[in-house]
């Protein structure tokens, strides 16, 4: 079918801008038809005096006003009756910039299958109130459709293809008022039909009307979300299969490619709802986003029951793993994050720290003695590395493999500037990097290097070592960094207790020493030991080991 689009600029007393508007889609060479949805008077002869079928715009009248989202959904029928194929819903108030028209259409005509959308570039006439209203809506919809690829259904300034739209509208009960934009974008999504976004920039007009009930059109969002997200429920097999191809995490299986879908914003936006509402707004606007994640982590859900079916087999139980205990375990993943952003903005103190063996602690302060610290993902290590600083003083170095611990610490530093620790990526560990720890040792700093994740560069050994009765890889990277600094070896973890942290400290070794003749040997045995009492806490606390990867890579087996 030949690509042939137009413009529906739905209007409701909105008269003011609507000449520029329809000047700018006219300048791309677009028919452009207006649907005034009941305005009363002066607006409806403003309106009405567009009106110039020879020059391609048409106005056509709603007897009542019905809602914005029954004018576009009339525009629809009136544009599919004149045989368009594609609709460009624009906003009558200006609000839009209508210069990038073109690129919206540019992108449907070259993906016509596509509902091509506007993504909101608000400059600083936007309401706070509105940003934080759309962000709540973010969430909702990323829950419904099981995707992030729609990252603002709200945006009135779209490109729909019309024989899609109309399917819709048809067949479901799409809202009519200010519900109808993310209503029908959600209700398409699950019918497989792509989404694209493209920027654009958005401001809101000196004198602007607004149409926009804050109550009534609030409490039909609310109940617009219960409708889709019970839909959702129901539709759960279709809405999967029908989501958009092109997954970045599809075909991975490695930690470090598992990349940590939408962290940026998702960290940011976290610590602004912490640090406006507190704590439970926080863990409420958690929610969702949990179970996006727990519902679309098909491969995240198994791997961890393949955690669990070997820590219950340990136990003696039957090792049957049910969804109730991978949801908890995933809400206690929740839990963590929140106590991140509790550390640092001090809603955790020292006196919510239990210490296993706090003189060994104070000795090592007092002696000034540096240390290599092989920590783990089981349990919050922010929790004891930030207390730290209060408690003892102690200067803390991490490695980390991936410059995802970056994003967070500069998201802390902004929190809290007296937060922010050294963070050293082991990726680029060079001699004068080691030397510089060496040196840093001597101050009596703390190195602290986690001992179970794999590096994901070929230059990093491994050894095959019993793990909940099974062969996992471990990186020999800690213990040979232990090795050349020459220095005494513990291992840490911080695991929730109740309204409690408690921080176990363990010695490992005093020194670690490999021989020339059984290197691999020396670092299995050693790393033996480290595996050993890491197993031990995480059949204590086995829902605070983190780890929602191919741990023991079954799928890499033959």
């Amino acid at each position: 079918m030949t690509f042939r689009p137009c413009a529906i600029v739905p209007s409701y007393n909105h008269h003011a801008n609507l000449p520029n508007v329809i000047a700018g889609l006219r300048a791309i060479g677009l028919s452009v038809l207006v649907v005034d949805d009941g305005s009363a008077e002066p607006a409806r002869a403003a309106i009405a005096a567009n009106h110039d079928p020879e020059n391609g715009v048409r106005v056509h009248r709603l007897s009542t006003n019905q809602g914005k989202g029954a004018a576009v959904v009339a525009g629809f029928r009136l544009a599919w009756d004149q045989g368009f194929t594609h609709a460009l819903q624009a906003d009558a108030d200006g609000q839009h910039d209508i210069g990038a028209a073109s690129r919206l259409i540019d992108l449907a005509r070259a993906r016509p299958e596509a509902l091509v959308s506007g993504k909101p570039i608000y400059d600083d006439t936007a309401p706070k109130s509105r940003t934080i209203g759309r962000w709540m809506t973010h969430v909702w919809v990323w829950v419904e459709t099981l995707s992030l690829r729609i990252t603002d259904s709200m945006c009135g300034f779209r490109v729909y293809p019309l024989r899609a739209a109309l399917d819709v509208v048809e067949r479901e009960p799409v809202g009519t008022r200010m519900d109808f934009d993310t209503d029908i974008m959600v209700r398409m999504a699950w019918r497989g039909v792509p989404v694209i976004m493209t920027p654009v920039a958005v401001a809101y007009p000196k004198d602007n009307l607004s149409n926009f009930d804050l109550w009534r059109d609030n409490w039909r969002i609310t109940k617009m979300h219960t409708r889709l997200v019970f839909t959702m429920i129901a539709r759960m097999r279709s809405v999967i299969r029908n989501r958009q191809a092109g997954d970045p995490q599809t075909g991975t299986s490695h930690w470090a490619e598992l990349q940590e879908r939408g962290a940026s914003w998702g960290l940011s936006f976290l610590a602004g709802v912490y640090r406006l509402f507190g704590r439970s707004a926080c863990a409420f606007a958690m929610q969702p986003i949990i179970l996006y994640f727990f519902l679309t982590g098909h491969r995240q859900r198994r791997w961890a029951a393949a955690y669990w079916r070997r820590v219950l087999g340990a136990e003696g139980s039957e090792p049957v793993v049910g969804w109730g205990r991978l949801f908890r375990h995933f809400r206690a993943f929740g839990d963590m994050a929140l106590d991140k952003f509790a550390v640092w903005m001090g809603d955790i103190t020292v006196s919510d720290l239990v210490l296993s063996d706090e003189p060994e602690i104070d000795r090592l302060v007092a002696e000034k003695r540096g240390i290599v610290v092989i920590a783990s993902h089981l349990g919050n290590i922010e929790v004891s590395r930030a207390l730290s600083r209060h408690k003892h003083g102690v200067e803390i170095n991490i490695l980390t493999h991936t410059r995802n611990a970056f994003r967070f610490n500069r998201l802390i530093t902004r929190i809290n500037p007296d937060a922010a620790v050294r963070v050293v990526e082991v990726a680029d560990l060079s001699p004068s990097h080691a030397i510089d720890l060496q040196s840093r040792l001597e101050k009596g700093e703390w190195i602290v290097i986690t001992g179970d994740r794999v590096p994901l560069s070929g230059n990093f050994r491994t050894s095959r070592i019993p793990f909940f009765g099974d062969p996992a890889p471990f990186p020999h990277g800690p213990i040979i960094l232990a090795s050349l600094l020459k220095c005494p070896v513990y291992t840490m973890q911080c695991l929730k207790d109740g309204r409690k942290y408690r921080v176990t400290f363990e010695k490992l070794f005093e020194s670690v020493t490999l021989s020339r003749g059984n290197r691999i040997g020396d670092i299995d045995a050693c790393l033996s030991v480290y595996v050993a009492r890491l197993q031990h806490h995480c059949q204590a606390y086995p829902y605070q080991w983190f780890n929602f990867y191919d741990f023991w890579q079954e799928d890499a087996a033959p």
